[in-house]
């Protein structure tokens, strides 16, 4: 209930008016978006560098009501691929699909995606489609099949959430494509009848997915690219101990080398299992948010974890 709740309020702009007037609100939400601005968002990405973590870029907003925003935001993203490149950094950048207009018109998502690849491939660097909510998934999954036909199939991959149903159906054809998959629990509220309501199910998908991905990757002989930009096929995406315990373990069983996987967590969040992994020979790569519209993903990261919800609550009463 409390996290359907949270779910709602990070979609309603009523919230996000009243909210984003708060400092300590701001304050807070540093904890797990690196600043407002590009030069905050690439200092994170050197301290973790400098760590041995790769990263994942990725400027904040969703839902354009523009086609001028959607312009922005195609050009954003180019603006960090150029500097990824130009200061030889171990990132890749993240994207969301209603960013660059899918919700106003496919055509254009689809040309400021195919632009955004274009200097991707020339670059070798490595675009990382993210899911949204479940509306969308149809939609994101075309545009991503449509991108691999294309040709882009090496420096493209997409988010699946173990959450729904359909996931592993997904997986298995984007596998059959040699496709990159990271796989996440799922943040958005969803209905029963197209996503698990129990956890225990959520996690025993998220475990039958691992599974497949590791099996693809061991084939394909997939492995992290030199400099830290390409990942391999499995991008696992969680901070559960008992899942990444899983994934290790699986993977050992089957002689999947370290490389074979990477490990993906948030800029915020468990820092020391993130270096634990490092220091074990895994490839870690964390995702780095930044930017004006932090309302959004902050609170969907108070949804997961209760004790920041009541760390925020115990500063909006002190006042």
């Amino acid at each position: 209930m409390l996290r359907a709740l949270l779910i709602y309020l990070s979609q309603a702009d009523w919230a996000q008016n009243i909210v984003r007037r708060w400092g300590f609100a701001r304050d807070m939400a540093s904890r797990f978006v690196a600043g407002e601005d590009i030069q905050s968002a690439f200092d994170a990405v050197k301290q973790l560098n400098r760590k041995g973590i790769n990263v994942t870029l990725d400027h904040l907003g969703e839902h354009v009501s523009t086609q001028e925003g959607a312009v922005m935001a195609k050009d954003e993203i180019l603006r960090l691929l150029d500097r990824i490149e130009k200061e030889e950094l171990r990132s890749g950048v993240s994207i969301k699909l209603t960013q660059i207009g899918l919700g106003l018109d496919q055509n254009v998502c689809l040309s400021h995606l195919e632009e955004i690849l274009v200097k991707a491939k020339e670059q070798r660097n490595f675009i990382r489609i993210d899911m949204e909510g479940s509306q969308y998934t149809d939609a994101t999954l075309a545009t991503y099949h449509q991108m691999v036909e294309k040709g882009f199939g090496d420096v493209v991959g997409v988010v699946l959430q173990s959450y729904l149903y359909r996931s592993e159906r997904d997986l298995e054809e984007i596998l059959n494509q040699g496709g990159k998959v990271r796989l996440c629990k799922g943040a958005y509220k969803e209905p029963a009848d197209v996503a698990f309501p129990k956890k225990s199910d959520v996690d025993q998908n998220f475990d039958n997915c691992s599974q497949l991905m590791m099996d693809s990757s061991l084939k394909n002989d997939s492995q992290l690219s030199e400099d830290g930009r390409i990942p391999p096929v499995p991008a696992i995406a969680t901070h559960d101990e008992e899942r990444i315990a899983f994934a290790k373990e699986y993977a050992e069983a089957i002689g999947l080398p370290k490389n074979g996987l990477e490990f993906q967590m948030l800029y915020g969040i468990r820092g020391d299992i993130q270096v634990n992994l490092v220091d074990e020979g895994y490839p870690v790569r964390v995702y780095v948010p930044y930017g004006t519209e932090w309302y959004p993903y902050f609170v969907r990261r108070l949804a997961e974890r209760p004790a920041n919800l009541w760390f925020f609550l115990s500063n909006l009463l002190r006042g």
